[in-house]
């Protein structure tokens, strides 16, 4: 039976008592995998044209590539996109037990959302997903009254609709073009040239990183708003089911769920993978069932570290990966700050300069860097500072920032 909202704990207390521990612990893991996927889009001008770079062509590097698709490709902004829908549960939930006006808080957060993915596509990172995320969430307030059982049938008709569509174009390129598909020698040279060209613009100063940042969102932007935009949308809805049932309260009592989830998941997304990374990303049919078998693998992964967090050990890790998920959107945007100071011109200039195996290990220091960081900062302020703009714009007033009792400095240290 679904505990009434207003003694569920992530709807009780104050806006900093109003969280699940596991949502953050969540959020956090996926901010990980968030990197491990987005980083290579900095550290080379090859990537978004998916095209081998020519400067990285070693075994190693080949190596590398497969384990980010095998592990790591689309699902962790599947599990974003989750932990989006089960929060929007919380803030419905949060806003009818303080008696506040849910609609226009949440439009204005969709609103300051859509702004900063704006500023973030065009000075950091092209790939931005945000702005996507804004959009889609006016169509999740409009179909926030759907029941649990329909919002999984939507969610799983969009995803079998996007593979069908993967599957039709595969159809037909091998009656019209044969079994390979693969590009004539001129594409390839105009392709070659043009991620020479966007390798040495982002090894260029503010200026010519942000010109081609413009430039990259013409390719950018229809890979996100029509493949993972709609893929995203359908894990809201899955999100807004869970929110619903309230499975993130109380995981202990979805212990066989979990179980279930487990056992399913990992064969068939593992199975989906290894044929999406053996195959090539170029492959249509691998894409389709790499589409399909994504989401399997999002949810054992979840599954997975739910059960884990009720160990012992478990529970450290969850408390280590929350501080980090619970500032999301700062970190996010971090991560490709940093990204930018490490690999553009603007900073240390290494794009086309490392193989992927240094690349990743980057990605596990930016990573250890937010986790460390983030624990400081969250023993001392309530939120983000990108959090506290959002509320700040959501709420129309100036939230508290500082805990009490956190450390403060003294006037001869400052």
């Amino acid at each position: 039976m679904t505990p009434p909202p207003q003694t569920d704990p992530a709807v009780a207390g104050t806006s900093a008592t109003a969280r699940l521990a596991d949502v953050d612990a969540l959020r956090g893991f996926a901010l990980f995998g968030i990197l491990m996927v987005n980083i290579p889009f900095f550290a080379s001008g090859y990537t978004l044209l998916d095209i081998p770079d020519p400067a990285r062509i070693a075994w190693h590097d080949d190596a590398v590539v497969n384990v980010v698709q095998f592990v790591f490709e689309s699902k962790f902004y599947l599990l974003f996109a989750f932990l989006f829908g089960y929060s929007f549960t919380l803030q419905i939930d949060s806003a009818a037990a303080r008696g506040l006006t849910f609609r226009p808080r949440f439009l204005r957060r969709l609103g300051g959302l859509f702004l900063i993915g704006v500023a973030n596509a065009v000075l950091l990172f092209y790939g931005d997903i945000l702005v996507t995320y804004a959009v889609l969430g006016l169509l999740l307030f409009l179909v926030r009254g759907i029941s649990p059982r329909r919002a999984l049938w939507v969610a799983g008709i969009i995803t079998g609709t996007i593979a069908l569509l993967f599957l039709t174009v595969a159809v037909l390129v091998v009656l019209i073009d044969g079994a390979s598909a693969t590009a004539t020698p001129s594409e390839q040279a105009r392709m070659l040239a043009d991620g020479r060209a966007g390798t040495e613009a982002m090894r260029g100063g503010v200026g010519s990183v942000i010109g081609e940042r413009i430039s990259s969102l013409g390719n950018a932007f229809p890979l996100i708003f029509f493949f993972q935009g709609p893929l995203a949308f359908s894990a809201f809805l899955v999100g807004l089911a869970a929110g619903k049932r309230r499975v993130l309260a109380h995981p202990a009592a979805h212990e066989r769920k979990l179980r279930l989830i487990q056992l399913i998941g990992f064969p068939v997304g593992l199975a989906g993978s290894l044929f999406y990374t053996l195959a090539g990303d170029d492959n249509l049919f691998a894409g389709a069932a790499h589409i399909v078998s994504a989401p399997f693998l999002t949810a054992a992964y979840a599954a997975t570290l739910l059960r884990a967090f009720r160990t012992a050990r478990g529970a450290r890790l969850a408390e280590v990966l929350a501080r980090p998920g619970r500032m999301a959107l700062t970190n996010y945007l971090s991560q490709s700050l940093l990204c930018v100071l490490i690999f553009t011109g603007i900073g240390f200039g290494l794009i086309g300069r490392v193989p992927y195996a240094a690349v990743l290990a980057i990605a596990l220091a930016v990573y250890s860097v937010q986790v460390v960081w983030s624990a400081w900062w969250m023993r001392r302020f309530r939120m983000g500072p990108v959090e506290w703009l959002l509320r700040a714009a959501t709420h129309l007033e100036r939230p508290a920032m500082r805990l009490r009792g956190s450390p403060r400095r003294s006037p001869a240290s400052v």
